[in-house]
């Protein structure tokens, strides 16, 4: 009777050891609506909301540990809100999944509103769009530092996000390595140019026929590059998008406009501004991204390539990698790019508080 007990003692126990639990029931954690109502994004010519809603992941000891905690900032891809991010319930899963097996120390996690009334942000400061670097930075990180027990230094703050999100993140942390300390970018957009030129991508007649954004519903490339032209081509005298356009209309004709071309690249491109981060980026404590090899648009396998080159070339230290299959099913899975790539990377780069701290939140 004692050998039977003892067998399906470890029998229970390999079990659990399979599953990844060996050491104790996952805890679970809070998370907490919050809204912003921002000052820096007034006055844009789209119509934005200027209430933010914001979601803060609250980690299982946060209640009662009296400690504070590193903060990591993720910024969402277009099409895309806070909402959406939670909605399923599996990001807090593999939060939670990551805590409880010592992937990684608990932290605070927060989704910022980065949802427009067109595609979303691309992460710029614009002034058809809004000023998305400063709302970050000048509300959004202070905002957090204000209401919770946070550890307000660069070496307890991170930045991360997917896609577009990706590009944000590599964006905020090259620009203010005050605020950031460590960045993680998961199959960004926007780093270099591939090989096919980016006026081939969209409905340019129909962009230039419609008279609101919504004519442009089952044109969602379309509706991207109308984004992209409000972020870096600008134009307050000219609705109903407020900005120039790579293809213009000239005598019932569409003509190439090489120098917005020039404009728009060398804003968007992440490839094309590393000279001017560089020394910022020097200053990081760790900088990662890694992109899918089955991309269905090569231009992104072939920027964040050409990214990684010239950070070897400029002698920034970072970890790049390039994986077998497609982002969306790979990012999010349960062993996927998240858990078993981003949070490791993230524990061993921020600085986590191991005793109880006086703050006042």
């Amino acid at each position: 009777m004692i050998r039977t007990k003892s067998i399906l003692l470890f029998a229970v126990m390999f079990y659990l050891g399979a599953q990844g639990t060996w050491a104790q029931p996952t805890k679970h954690g809070s998370i907490v609506t919050e809204r912003l109502i921002s000052t820096v994004l007034r006055g844009t010519r789209t119509g934005l909301d200027t209430t933010r809603s914001i979601k803060i992941y609250l980690p299982p000891g946060y209640e009662q540990s009296g400690k504070a905690y590193p903060v990591v900032y993720y910024c969402h891809t277009v099409f895309q809100n806070p909402e959406k991010m939670f909605e399923d319930g599996n990001l807090v899963r593999l939060l939670e999944r990551g805590f409880a097996g010592g992937i990684i120390q608990e932290f605070i996690f927060v989704v910022g509103d980065y949802s427009s009334p067109t595609t979303g942000s691309l992460y710029e400061n614009s002034s058809a769009t809004g000023r998305w670097l400063d709302y970050t930075i000048q509300e959004l990180v202070p905002f957090i530092d204000s209401r919770y027990r946070t550890l307000p230094r660069p070496e307890s703050r991170a930045v991360a996000g997917d896609m577009m999100g990706g590009r944000g993140a590599l964006l905020l942390a090259m620009r203010n390595p005050e605020i950031f300390s460590v960045v993680y970018a998961m199959n960004p957009v926007g780093t270099g140019q591939g090989v096919l030129p980016i006026q081939n991508y969209p409905n340019w007649q129909k962009m230039h026929e419609a008279k609101s954004f919504s004519d442009l519903k089952s044109e969602p490339i379309s509706q991207l590059f109308v984004t992209m032209s409000q972020a870096f081509l600008p134009n307050p005298n000219r609705p109903p998008f407020y900005c120039d356009f790579i293809m213009e209309m000239a005598g019932g004709k569409l003509i190439y406009n090489g120098e917005n071309a020039r404009r728009q690249v060398a804003g968007f491109s992440l490839n094309d501004r590393l000279d001017e981060y560089a020394a910022n980026l020097k200053k990081l404590r760790g900088i990662a991204f890694d992109w899918s090899r089955y991309d269905p648009i090569p231009d992104h396998i072939y920027g964040s390539q050409d990214f990684t080159r010239k950070l070897e070339r400029l002698g920034i230290e970072h970890e790049a990698e390039e994986y077998r299959g497609i982002y969306w099913t790979e990012n999010w899975a349960e062993d996927g790019r998240f858990y078993s790539r981003l949070l490791p990377f993230f524990q061993r780069h921020l600085l986590f508080e191991t005793k109880k701290l006086s703050v006042n939140h």
